[in-house]
């Protein structure tokens, strides 16, 4: 009771400072990228080399997304007074410090800027944000049963098979993860983390909240976080990918709940694209506003209209891998926070040692009635270094926020393992391989995931061609409505062949001989398990389709 007791002190002191200054922050946003420096032909200018091997392996095109801001306007923005904080080039602005409305209507008059808009803070959504983060992390009365190699993790890395891909040698190694959140207290000198600093794989840290002095200060609940992926204390605890290397961003301001902590955190994943980041994790999630202006109302859920969202979803198309926090709000109708709205990350929900539903996990649908959460992970009693000293290392903390990185670890394994294989192609196969993959809702999505059944899917994937008996290839498989489907010609015969979609009851749902409507009827599906079958004079096979939505 009494390390419980410390610990909410020292949160409720960390974050109980209003942080007057974020009403003097406004976010600038640019009409164009006319006129730049920069160039897509010379990319190696603003993207690192693991960047660019990244997009090359995956086959990703550098567009005028990854184009910096402008330099030129950024600099007429010092000139008129302000002080610039975060420039984002995926959403062309830039936010600003100044307590001068002379200055703001300066901005405004620039011809190349498209509007100015304050980002203020009261403290009434701070206070729901302190709630939220102190109930988390609550000491839990759950007994630690195992002291196997994974200690007190032992439930959440089984949980989602992990430690097989650890035993065929996928620990993340190689991997870079950008973990975005609200502070690192203790990271520098937590034992559990002795080891990715001895071995260099903590590659570097960056402040990107306005007034805070240090990635390490504010908070513990991004120390919580890491040390479910990055923990290597063997026996007491060893986390999803303890082997993957990291960089750490403050974007989360633990002083208030401000609309330009979302650009703050576009301007991490920017940054951590243009580093060749693999993987962004975040546990963090936004709803209302003080100020009307700023709030997200359901409409908003609609996977690309915050900012936030429209960040994550350009990330995973320059090939990053995000998973972010479904959130804490419980049943009801969408009870996300932004971004887990977005279309293409993994957003994850809670649940316990048993496979139970975590009851305060946030649930979908999206304003467009897509399915969320995507997959589900160990949230409650998960086991995570506290961040306050040897003298209390761990505990059993509960949120999707540590659902989320659990998550996040085990899919950089998967990344190890699976390098060519695209965001879609992962994303695909977490929630074919699901234990609710064949009735997903919006309380489970898809399920918790096995980790080695997706290793398999992605092979599956990747493997296209065809064997010198083998008839029909449907890929990928399991598929978002991406399908593509490869006949041998050599066993056609001269009469061509005819395919059958059968439905999940055995219903026809087509009978064709044409590859092209094929494909068009199974890219019509929606989200289930089908049957199509290709019969030719030589032959017959039936292969099971996959389609998640």
């Amino acid at each position: 009771m009494k390390k419980l007791s410390l610990l909410l002190i020292m949160l409720v002191a960390a974050m109980a400072v209003k942080a007057q200054i974020a009403t003097n922050i406004y976010w600038v946003k640019f009409t164009d990228k006319a006129n730049s420096p920069y160039s897509i032909d010379r990319p190696e200018e603003f993207l690192s080399e693991r960047a660019l091997e990244r997009r090359a392996r995956l086959n990703i095109a550098v567009d005028e997304y990854d184009i910096p801001v402008n330099p030129q306007y950024l600099q007429a923005v010092a000139d008129c007074g302000a002080q610039l904080l975060n420039p984002s080039k995926w959403l062309n602005g830039v936010t600003v410090y100044t307590t001068s409305q002379s200055v703001v209507n300066a901005i405004n008059a620039l011809e190349f800027v498209d509007a100015v808009r304050n980002c203020p803070d009261f403290p009434e959504a701070q206070r729901d944000k302190e709630i939220w983060l102190a109930n988390e992390m609550k000491e839990s009365s759950k007994p630690v049963l195992y002291r196997d190699f994974y200690g007190g993790a032992h439930d959440q890395v089984f949980q989602l098979k992990v430690n097989e891909l650890h035993d065929m040698g996928y620990n993340g190694e190689g991997v870079v993860i950008a973990v975005l959140d609200g502070g690192f207290v203790g990271t520098e000198e937590a034992e559990c983390f002795d080891n990715m600093r001895a071995e260099g794989r903590l590659l570097g840290v960056r402040e990107f909240v306005y007034g805070s002095t240090s990635v390490y200060s504010q908070s513990t609940h991004g120390t919580s976080c890491l040390s479910t992926i990055a923990a290597y204390d063997p026996n007491n605890m060893v986390g999803t990918a303890y082997k993957a290397s990291f960089y750490l961003f403050h974007t989360e301001d633990g002083n208030g709940e401000n609309i330009v902590e979302e650009f703050n955190w576009v301007s991490g994943a920017e940054l951590a694209d243009s580093l060749g980041v693999d993987i962004c994790t975040t546990s963090l999630g936004y709803i209302g506003f003080d100020m009307p202006q700023w709030d997200h109302a359901f409409s908003d859920f609609d996977g690309h209209t915050a900012p936030m969202t429209i960040g994550a979803e350009i990330a995973a198309s320059r090939g990053i891998i995000c998973t972010n926090s479904a959130g804490n709000e419980g049943g009801g109708t969408c009870t996300l926070g932004i971004p887990a709205d977005a279309e293409h990350i993994l957003t994850v929900g809670a649940v316990n040692a048993s496979g139970q539903r975590a009851s305060f996990s946030s649930v979908g649908p999206t304003f467009d009635g897509r399915i969320k959460p995507d997959v589900m992970a160990m949230g409650e009693d998960t086991y995570v270094a506290s961040g306050y000293g040897s003298y209390w290392p761990y505990y059993n903390g509960s949120g999707t926020s540590f659902s989320n990185p659990v998550l996040a670890g085990a899919v950089a394994c998967l990344r190890q393992a699976r390098p060519n294989a695209s965001v879609q192609d992962i994303c695909d196969a977490l929630r074919a391989a699901g234990d609710h993959t064949n009735n997903p809702d919006n309380q489970y999505g898809y399920g918790i995931p096995d980790f080695v059944a997706a290793l398999n899917m992605i092979d599956a994937v990747e493997e296209v061609s065809l064997g010198e008996n083998e008839i029909v290839c449907v890929y990928p498989n399991p598929s978002r409505g991406n399908v593509k489907v490869v006949i041998n010609d050599g066993q056609f015969g001269v009469n061509g062949f005819n395919g059958i979609v059968y439905g999940m009851t055995g219903q026809v749902l087509c009978n064709t001989n044409n590859i092209n409507e094929l494909e068009a009827v199974l890219n019509s599906l929606s989200s289930g398990i089908y049957q199509v079958k290709v019969d030719t004079e030589k032959g017959s096979q039936t292969v099971k389709v996959v389609i998640c939505k």
